[in-house]
Parts: C-alpha cells; structure tokens; sequence
C-alpha cells in the first residue's frame, strides 16, 4: 500500500503555536481584532493572514526568524521519521505559517522531510508581502490542494488548530490535538489524540504490523 504522512507545523512540529506568537508580538493590536475572528470562522484564515502580515515592516523579519529559532521541536519527531524511513513512506510538512520558520526550527532536519509547502514571503517593500502557490478560498496554504499533489492509497494527517481542518477531514487517517480536535468533534470526523510524535509511531507501528 502506497501511504503519506501530511505533518502540521506551528504547534504541531513545534511545541508551541509559534505562528500565532508571532502575529501577536509583531502586530499586535491588528491581531488582537483578527485572531478571534478567524478561530471562530467568521473570517477566512486567507484574508485574516494576510492582513496581518503584510501589515508587518519587512525590517522585522530577521527579528521573526531569530524569535522562531529558539522554539523547541515537539518530542518524538526524529523518531517518527527514523520509523518512517525505515517503512519508506514520505512525510510533507504542509504550514499553514511561513515557509522561514519552518526552515529555521527544522535545520538540518529539512532534508529527511520529503517536501515543504509553507507561505513564501517578499521583504524588497516596506511591508511583507506574503505569497502561496496553494492559496484557496479560504486559506493561504490550501492543504488539501497540497494533498491532492501526492497520489497515496491512505494519507495520513497529523495537526493541531484550525489551519489543518480541511485536511484532517480529508485525509484518511488524522491525528489531532487541540483545536483540531475540538474541530473535528463537530465535524463527527473520527481521530486519533497524541501528545507527542512518539504516541503516532507507536499507532503506525501496531497499526501497519497488524495490517
């Protein structure tokens, strides 16, 4: 059977939701307005954003970087892609933040993921200017377009707020926490709750042995 793994990353990968820190910190008092709008769906992450970030001084993004680089990664990751290695099956880090961050956390370990599809950035103006090449209707980073890039038999969600929706419903097996969770429970979606990396191999060990 021919599987893929789609991984969340701010609160996912990271421990903390860093991507929401960093509106908060850089842009305050917009994403004091914004951020409640948008978990309570009544503004589509796409425009919430983007509104917020490129209301941002382009100055700033070293700043954003650095303040991104000290977060720690959530426990169990390398172990998680140690065993998928080991099954040959890829995982897609898909980021609903900016592709920077992604890079700056992961480091090293961005060449044992398979792919990272994140929202790309211009600094050459005053503000950011944020750009996706899988901006949908409602989001920045459409992950279940990012998802139908990738033919699989089963494909696996891993995520945390409400950025994954779309894929945790999408997908055929999705691992929540969080918000997702709460998410996916109106929804009536099944999941599987982790804490850390650790719990999903530990599923996909049993799960892939039994089958």
């Amino acid at each position: 059977m021919q599987r893929i793994v789609f991984c969340d990353f701010d609160g996912t990968i990271t421990v903390e939701e860093t991507f929401v820190a960093i509106l908060k910190k850089f842009a305050p008092e917009l994403s004091a307005k914004l951020i409640p709008e948008m978990y309570a769906q009544r503004l589509t992450l796409r425009e919430g954003v983007r509104e917020i970030l490129q209301s941002i001084p382009s100055s700033s993004y070293g700043e954003i970087l650095e303040f991104t680089r000290k977060q720690p990664m959530r426990p169990g990751f390398l172990e998680l892609l140690d065993f998928l290695d080991f099954q040959g099956v890829p995982l897609v880090v898909v980021s609903g933040g900016l592709r920077g961050m992604v890079e700056v956390v992961l480091g090293a370990t961005q060449q044992r993921v398979h792919a990272i599809h994140a929202v790309d950035v211009d600094i050459t103006g005053s503000l950011l200017k944020v750009h996706s090449d899988y901006e949908g209707e409602t989001e920045l980073v459409a992950k279940v377009e990012v998802m139908a890039e990738y033919p699989a038999n089963e494909k696996i969600a891993i995520g945390d707020s409400l950025t994954d929706l779309n894929m945790g419903l999408e997908a055929s097996l999705v691992f929540a926490r969080d918000r997702l969770a709460e998410y996916l429970n109106q929804y009536q979606k099944p999941y599987i709750h982790w804490n850390d990396f650790s719990d999903i191999r530990d599923y996909l060990l049993k799960s892939w042995s039994s089958g």
